[in-house]
């Protein structure tokens, strides 16, 4: 059965299947996900020239759901210094003295720029509601706070795109044991991994939470079936070529009179 990407209405995690991949074939479907990866590059290109508008990537997802390796994947063929991305981890006490997102509109990428973040505004209604860092009162509050900034975000030319790396608990396990088994990915392994993967069932219920409640028309969440790596990088690949297509940017006008211009 068909389960949609984009989320237009109120969910339940639980009927969504992350083995799903649409019926597609594997190897025909990288090939297509090549294609989008080398169409964003060209894309990025008049983005970066009319600097009008700016594109945000959120990535949420458990741990191995694979937010490195879908970036890697997707904006391989960008130009580095038209790509920023930030990684949002346990806040410095700097950042703990601020409203929770302080640190996150600093790292807003600027017109012209594709900007990853890789977790997010949303770690402070995920972890911060499991692990019970503050009151339920502070996290509850910030669902409609998130609302209202990501609506400031898409009113000032912010394209925002938000992907939720949807894994199986299974094949969490598969990935994590992975890790110990092979040495060039021991130093991936961390214990916290395992601290947050005793919650696995509060985190299912605290994602589905943030998708129903912070998932407006102007800021839809992808909910992207995570368990093929290849199926998981098409989506987000095509994603991004149907946004940055839907801008419909020409190159711009030359600030000079070329036919002038003489080169000696």
């Amino acid at each position: 059965m068909a389960q949609p990407i984009r989320i237009t209405s109120k969910i339940q995690l639980r009927d969504f299947d992350p083995d799903y991949h649409e019926g597609l074939d594997k190897e025909k479907t990288r090939q297509k996900t090549d294609k989008l990866c080398l169409r964003i590059s060209q894309l990025q290109q008049r983005l970066f020239a009319n600097s009008t508008n700016a594109v945000l990537l959120v990535l949420q997802g458990m741990d191995t759901s694979g937010k490195d390796g879908a970036t890697r994947a997707v904006l391989q063929h960008l130009n580095p210094a038209g790509v920023q991305v930030t990684y949002f981890k346990v806040p410095t006490a700097e950042e703990r003295a601020h409203d929770f997102l302080w640190r996150i509109h600093k790292a807003e990428p600027r017109r012209g720029m594709i900007g990853v973040f890789n977790r997010s505004h949303y770690e402070d209604v995920l972890v911060v509601r499991v692990l019970e860092l503050e009151p339920r009162e502070v996290w509850t509050a910030r669902y409609d706070q998130i609302n209202a900034f990501e609506k400031s975000l898409t009113e000032n030319n912010i394209i925002l795109l938000k992907f939720f790396l949807h894994i199986g608990k299974e094949e969490q396990k598969k990935r994590l044991e992975a890790r110990i088994r092979d040495p060039s990915k021991n130093w991936k392994l961390d214990l916290n991994d395992l601290k947050m993967r005793a919650h696995w069932d509060e985190f299912q219920e605290a994602y589905e939470d943030a998708i129903n409640r912070c998932g407006p028309v102007w800021a839809p969440w992808n909910v992207v079936p995570a368990n093929h790596k290849w199926f998981r990088n098409y989506v987000i690949a095509r994603s991004v070529v149907r946004a940055l297509e839907k801008l419909k940017l020409q190159w711009p006008k030359p600030k000079l009179a070329l036919s002038r211009v003489k080169i000696k």
